[in-house]
């Protein structure tokens, strides 16, 4: 049976942008699906907006003016890697728009943590990168070793430096002891690096109370290396 058709609302990644997600256009439109990609500033097709400035906060604004702007509503909210910090906030504060909220291999912060707070191994490494290069942006990480080649080229041609106040920022939540009231899903991938940063969240979610909990057969990026199995994910939790 066809799911009601859905609006997919993306909170990318960091380094990335929308743009990394265009194999997922004609899975979605195929599925009944829309999918709404935006870039956040500073980085893809917005990267000429660039400036030391830019930090979480502006990520949530981003996508929260997307909603507003283009009158979004019956959302499933869908955080990939960093975009987990930009979703929490956007369900949050967009709690009457958003209908459900999906984690792929991503970052779930609670009130008042930072991605870094989350990924405390990564702190000292992206602030000497940051520091060695223009002061206020990170070099991207490099993309899954399962990638091909052709994907490598296209990924590496178009990821930009992040900055790292993104990851620096205490995410504010305005439902500070609450989960999001919508229903919950977290996707983790299982062909996991060394170092692994999502096996935590995915321990915390798959035995916690208000989350439905799915495994995906791919490395950390699905929407690249995956999209069939990462569409058939998606569909099954939409519906």
């Amino acid at each position: 049976m066809a799911a009601r058709a859905k609006t997919f609302l993306l909170c990318h990644g960091a380094w990335s942008g929308g743009w990394a997600w265009k194999k997922m256009h004609p899975l979605m439109a195929q599925a009944g699906h829309r999918l709404v990609a935006p870039t956040y500033t500073g980085l893809g097709e917005r990267s000429h907006l660039a400036n030391p400035s830019i930090d979480l906060e502006t990520h949530i604004q981003d996508i929260l003016n997307v909603i507003k702007f283009e009158d979004l509503s019956d959302l499933v909210l869908l955080g990939h890697s960093y975009g987990g910090m930009v979703a929490t906030g956007v369900a949050d504060r967009a709690r009457e728009r958003v209908t459900q909220l999906i984690y792929l291999d991503a970052f779930v912060p609670r009130d008042g943590q930072s991605l870094f707070d989350l990924n405390e191994s990564g702190r000292e490494p992206m602030r000497k990168a940051a520091a060695a290069g223009d002061g206020y942006r990170i070099p991207p990480n490099p993309p899954p070793p399962d990638t091909p080649q052709a994907d490598l080229d296209w990924l590496n041609a178009r990821r930009i430096n992040m900055p790292i106040k993104c990851f620096e920022t205490k995410l504010k939540l305005e439902l500070e002891h609450g989960d999001p009231p919508m229903p919950r899903s977290y996707i983790y991938c299982t062909r996991i690096p060394p170092g692994d940063v999502f096996g935590q969240f995915a321990k915390h979610t798959k035995n916690e109370d208000g989350w439905r909990y799915f495994e995906l057969d791919a490395s950390h990026a699905p929407n690249v290396t995956a999209p069939a199995a990462l569409m058939a994910v998606l569909n099954e939790i939409a519906a």
